[in-house]
């Protein structure tokens, strides 16, 4: 199976596990043995975990940097609403300068990995 053929496979199998356990907390919820409001707040990690799963085997430097991006935000969702490291939305709006520098500077040396990657898989 090509590395394409397996990003997506992988990718479908991600969501689709999300949606069940999705699905059995609201089961769980409406069944009161569970509270979904008490955990809630870990619905930024969520997108941690797109944005991980976007970068391992990815096809292009797009949806790398793509995935950087999710982890990035999931990140910055939890702490800012956990109040991590004093994180605030008014005093940490520097760090999407920050990553957008982080972005810029990964493409070009992804895109020239995943081309390398792809003439040697094309070559054999």
């Amino acid at each position: 199976m090509n590395s394409e053929a397996s990003y997506h496979l992988r990718r479908q199998v991600l969501w689709g596990l999300l949606l069940v356990g999705l699905g059995t907390a609201f089961l769980l919820d409406r069944m009161n043995i569970i509270e979904i409001t008490d955990y809630w707040h870990y619905a930024p990690l969520l997108l941690v975990l797109a944005g991980i799963n976007q970068t391992i085997g990815y096809p292009s430097a797009g949806e790398f940097s793509r995935g950087l991006w999710n982890v990035f935000i999931g990140l910055y969702l939890f702490a800012v609403l956990e109040g991590l490291f004093g994180l605030t939305w008014a005093n940490s709006w520097p760090l999407f300068i920050i990553i957008s520098g982080v972005t810029m500077a990964v493409r070009p040396i992804a895109a020239r990995r995943f081309n390398v990657q792809r003439e040697r898989h094309h070559g054999e």
